[in-house]
């Protein structure tokens, strides 16, 4: 598995194949986590979490905010980070 980082997205890539993935554009140094997706086939293995988590990362390493309006990053953030889930969900990373 291969989990390649773009501007506002990451995906994972399996085989060559993109397989997953989770967008967060920015705006004004908030990022808003709008989408994770992974493939039928690949459910079920922790990609999507994976996926938030490296979302987050690059968010933190950018010295960003984190907001989230997929349902899957609000669970994450308020399982993983303690933030109480809103719509849309708002949670410093510092």
């Amino acid at each position: 598995m291969e989990y390649i980082t773009y501007k506002s997205r990451i995906a994972a890539i399996d085989n060559g194949e993109e397989i997953g993935e989770v967008t967060f554009p920015e705006r004004d140094g908030v990022y808003v986590i709008n989408h994770t997706y992974v493939d039928d086939r690949y459910r079920g293995q922790g990609i999507a979490s994976e996926l938030v988590r490296r979302a987050v990362e690059e968010i933190e390493n950018r010295g960003g905010r984190v907001e989230a309006t997929c349902s899957y990053a609000q669970l994450w953030l308020a399982r993983n980070r303690g933030c109480e889930i809103t719509s849309p969900l708002s949670c410093p990373i510092n």
